[in-house]
């Protein structure tokens, strides 16, 4: 209940109040008693604005030799507790006792006393006096109170209290993103008012969206209460960073919290090797070396070499599988400064420069390299005289059929071929790719331009027997690509 203030006023006042009589008269009555009840509400006389309410109950009149019996009884008016509440009551003059319920604190002569050290909201306490009096006289009753109020506020005294934790991961990649957690809590008492988290980001670190600077608007938060946070930034390079968050309020707290991150980057190398040039058809060996120059692990390392047009995969060392026109490794992981080296076995289909390109990736790293070939081809003539006739009868004729083969993998140039009759025989007529010239017993065909590879042609020469016996027809054989001249004979036999 709460007391106006002008009833608490009030209140105070009847501390000073001691006396307060409630008289009541005997006068002759019949044998039935009449009783009378008299109250007073301290110290307003009004029961809602005051704080004790005292009443006594007591018979109107009483014959002489009758017993006399009343009550008293103090309320507490307030939903508060009024403390060293003391009742004294005034005997009246004549009056015998004759028992007090319940006993008095004090007596003193006709002075009875009681003491409440407390008299809780709404309490109330009766007291009952019997007796009886040998006088024809008006009997009076006087009673007084007095209380002590005690109105009580309180201001409390606190002291909130900012912690800041911060968590970041102690190792991350460099391509990786750095999740940062911050948690800020008030561990004091009372409100810690507008509470801000700031967090300048390192040199090297950014949000997403370029800011180098997180702010988080907590509020206010309550004693005990905590606001979690989170975050992610990326790195643009490697190395250790410290970071600090600062939390403050409007009251002045701060609170830091520091956490250190290390960034590191796998770095991977590759290098691959093979021989200087190969001819058409010949197999090529590759060496391929991986390196990890980075200072992190390189896990999930692939190698991944793309077969070039114009060759055709022979073999793979390590495990290398080929499939869809690439040679794989799978290499697994790499920690820092291990090396790897696998080979590669490809064979060149065509003349030109194969170039071939070689990539390795990892998780956070990528390299590749490229290796050259040239593939040449290699000319390679076959020469061959045959007699069509052969044993001829003397003064006939015989026909030697010369043919060029270019067996080799390159193009043959200036073919020039010269046929020598034995003086056995003599020139009748010749036929080929290009015009001969004879000059006695020498038939010389003009140089044939070029000879691709596969391809083939024949000259013929007619020739009369003129002598008899074993005979040698020699043909000789130059070009661009030969070093020394091709020769090659063909015996006939002339009879007579």
């Amino acid at each position: 209940m709460r007391i106006p203030t002008k009833q608490v006023f009030y209140m105070l006042l009847a501390a000073a109040i001691l006396a307060a009589t409630v008289a009541t008269s005997a006068i002759a009555q019949p044998a039935e008693q009449t009783m009378a009840r008299r109250e007073k509400a301290y110290p307003t006389g009004d029961k809602a604005t005051s704080v004790l309410l005292l009443e006594r109950l007591a018979p109107v009149e009483i014959r002489l030799g009758q017993p006399l019996a009343y009550t008293v009884k103090v309320t507490n008016l307030t939903g508060m507790e009024l403390q060293e509440v003391v009742l004294t009551e005034q005997l009246p003059a004549g009056f015998i006792v004759a028992s007090i319920e319940p006993k008095p604190t004090g007596t003193q002569e006709n002075l009875a006393t009681w003491k409440w050290e407390k008299l809780g909201p709404r309490e109330a306490k009766t007291i009952q006096i019997n007796g009886n009096t040998d006088r024809l006289d008006q009997l009076e009753y006087c009673a007084t109170v007095t209380f002590k109020t005690v109105f009580c506020s309180s201001t409390r005294v606190v002291q909130p209290k900012l912690a800041l934790t911060k968590t970041a991961p102690d190792q991350v990649l460099l391509c990786d993103p750095i999740p940062l957690q911050f948690v800020v809590r008030n561990s004091g008492s009372g409100v810690a008012r507008n509470v801000r988290v700031t967090d300048a980001l390192p040199d090297g670190w950014s949000t997403g969206d370029g800011r180098n600077t997180l702010t988080f608007e907590a509020g206010d938060l309550a004693a005990g209460q905590a606001r979690e946070f989170s975050a992610s930034v990326k790195a643009s390079r490697t190395g250790q960073f410290v970071n600090t968050a600062r939390a403050t309020e409007d009251g002045g707290l701060t609170a830091e919290a520091t956490a250190t991150t290390v960034v590191r980057k796998p770095v991977l190398a590759v290098s691959k090797t093979g021989p200087a040039f190969r001819y058409v058809g010949r197999p090529a060996k590759f060496e391929i070396t991986v390196r990890n120059d980075g200072d992190a692990p390189a896990t999930r390392t692939m190698l991944v070499d793309a077969i070039p047009a114009g060759t055709k995969f022979v073999s793979a060392s390590a495990g290398g599988k080929a499939a869809n026109g690439q040679v794989t490794w799978n290499l697994g992981t790499l920690a820092p400064g291990d090396v790897e080296t696998v080979q590669l076995t490809l064979t060149a289909m065509q003349i030109g420069t194969v170039r071939n390109t070689v990539t390795v990736k990892a998780v956070c790293a990528e390299a590749s390299a490229v290796a050259t070939l040239p593939v040449k081809g290699i000319p390679a003539i076959l020469l061959e005289v045959i007699d069509i006739e052969d044993p001829i009868e003397l003064g006939a004729h015989e026909t030697y059929e010369i043919m060029v083969l270019n067996q080799g993998s390159a193009m043959d140039t200036n073919i020039k071929i010269t046929c020598t009759l034995p003086p056995e025989q003599q020139y009748v007529s010749a036929t080929g790719p290009t015009s001969p010239a004879v000059d006695g017993q020498v038939v010389t065909f003009a140089p044939l331009s070029q000879l691709a590879p596969k391809a083939k042609v024949t000259y013929r020469l007619v020739v009369k027997g003129v002598k008899t016996g074993d005979v040698r027809f020699a043909v000789s054989m130059t070009s661009d690509q030969i070093t020394s001249p091709v020769q090659e004979t063909e015996s006939t036999n002339i009879y007579e």
